[in-house]
């Protein structure tokens, strides 16, 4: 039992030590060896493992494949609107990345060149059918114009939630993620959201950023 929990504790080492890296330097700059070096493991620990820093990428793409349906189903379960669900969790997903480096490196990956293998799914095929769900949903809750195209709205919001972490961040300190995002909806909600309903929303956004801020 001691054996399997230092094996296990071992593991988890290494990819916090592979996310980090990840995320800081980007997967195509990340060696096996930065990974070992920083891990603070032996080659033969890491290789135990993981045959492949493919195969590291793809566990960390799980673990925040699983915390962001964890979220969602969190998210669902208070009964908000479409669209303040899918507010609620781009902001739950942006917690996650101020909090731990696993998050964050799942955001990076989602723009690297990694052969994602069934049955894991590629993380922006999952935000974006998330996103078109709750739009669509939004649309018929009339907290959407009826003519937006949802599908292009989707695939939008997706690139500029991952843009404001990948592209933003030689730029801005993690920290400063909540801000990104919030700046993101206030435009999204002015150009998506009829005028009556705005004012709920673009508060929401406020609210929601400033509750990460002050944690």
């Amino acid at each position: 039992m001691a054996r399997q929990l230092r094996a296990e504790q071992t593991r988890a080492t290494i990819i916090t030590a592979a996310a980090d890296l990840f995320d800081r330097q980007g997967y195509e700059s990340t060696s096996l060896s930065d990974i070992v070096e920083h891990a603070r493991v032996t080659k033969g620990a890491l290789y135990f493992h993981f045959a492949a820093k493919e195969d590291l990428a793809h566990a960390i793409m799980e673990l925040q494949s699983r915390s962001a349906r964890q979220l969602t189903a969190e998210v669902d379960r208070r009964g908000c609107s479409s669209l303040e669900s899918l507010i609620r969790t781009t902001f739950g997903i942006a917690r996650l990345a101020v909090e731990g480096p696993i998050p964050r490196a799942g955001l990076r990956l989602a723009t690297a060149d990694i052969s994602v293998r069934p049955p894991l799914r590629h993380p922006f095929t999952e935000w974006l059918e998330l996103a078109t769900r709750k739009l669509l949903g939004a649309v018929k809750e009339s907290d959407v114009h009826p003519d937006v195209d949802v599908e292009a709205a989707a695939h939008s919001l997706v690139c500029f939630f991952v843009g404001t972490r990948v592209a933003g961040r030689s730029l801005d300190p993690v920290g400063r993620l909540p801000r990104r995002i919030a700046e993101m909806w206030h435009l999204l909600i002015r150009s998506l959201v009829p005028v009556p309903r705005r004012a709920r929303y673009l508060t929401l956004a406020t609210q929601l950023e400033r509750e990460i801020r002050t944690v």
